[in-house]
């Protein structure tokens, strides 16, 4: 496996220097305080607007946001997990939101996992704030089990949204991962994931950077090849 000092001035180099590159990696991460204090509609919110982003035109969800809003009640979490059959009807009707009654049968889901997760750790924004950088592959198969349509890249840009510090297996990501002698092709299988979060968790410690930096570094290191 190569050192996180080679993908990193390969990155450096492709970006123009250093200090280029530094710029490139700001980001929006959280302290696990910050990540405490957010309150569970907002996770709620975020994880909706993750869902029905994926596969579809990012442009056209974010015009129709406060829509969104408006149709879920804020995205209270109680009255979002008991919605009735009249209200899924009344929203899967509603030309404010994208009309997609799988995706809108998501939030009831998702608000009961919410709810039930913060029967044991208090809120929800505090079960996300304790979960270990170190297992930050553990947190996104529980999200996959537990949430509706919350697997694949949806709860790791959810994630990297609401500011949690973790990586992002992107295309380009995985062929760094690829060409750095992690992994030999993209990591579906749970020993393959746990080979990608070993080889951030050493890069962690060589560098001292946050995942989401290291995998910002890493995506932008090598031109992947087009498919």
């Amino acid at each position: 496996m190569q050192a996180f000092q080679q993908i990193y001035q390969r990155a450096a180099a492709r970006k123009g220097g250093e200090v280029v590159l530094r710029q490139l990696l700001t980001g929006n991460i959280k302290s696990p305080q910050q990540l405490a204090d957010i309150s569970d509609n907002r996770y709620l919110a975020e994880m909706t607007k993750a869902v029905f982003k994926a596969g579809f035109v990012w442009k056209i969800v974010e015009h129709k946001w406060a829509g969104f809003e408006e149709t879920f009640w804020g995205f209270d979490v109680g009255r979002c997990a008991f919605m009735s059959p009249d209200d899924e009807d009344a929203i899967c009707a509603d030309t404010r939101i994208v009309r997609n009654r799988q995706k809108i049968l998501t939030v009831p889901h998702n608000a009961v996992m919410i709810i039930e997760t913060r029967k044991e750790h208090g809120s929800f924004g505090r079960f996300i704030a304790d979960w270990s950088t170190q297992d930050f592959i553990g947190l996104l198969d529980y999200l996959g089990k537990h949430g509706a349509r919350l697997g694949g890249m949806t709860a790791q840009y959810f994630l990297r949204v609401i500011g949690k510090d973790g990586f992002v297996l992107s295309r380009d990501g995985v062929h760094a991962l690829i060409q750095a002698g992690v992994i030999d092709k993209p990591p579906t299988g749970k020993a393959a994931r746990r080979k990608v979060q070993q080889a951030y968790n050493q890069w962690q410690q060589e560098s001292g950077m946050g995942l989401s930096e290291l995998s910002r570094v890493l995506a932008l290191s090598i031109d992947a090849p087009k498919d």
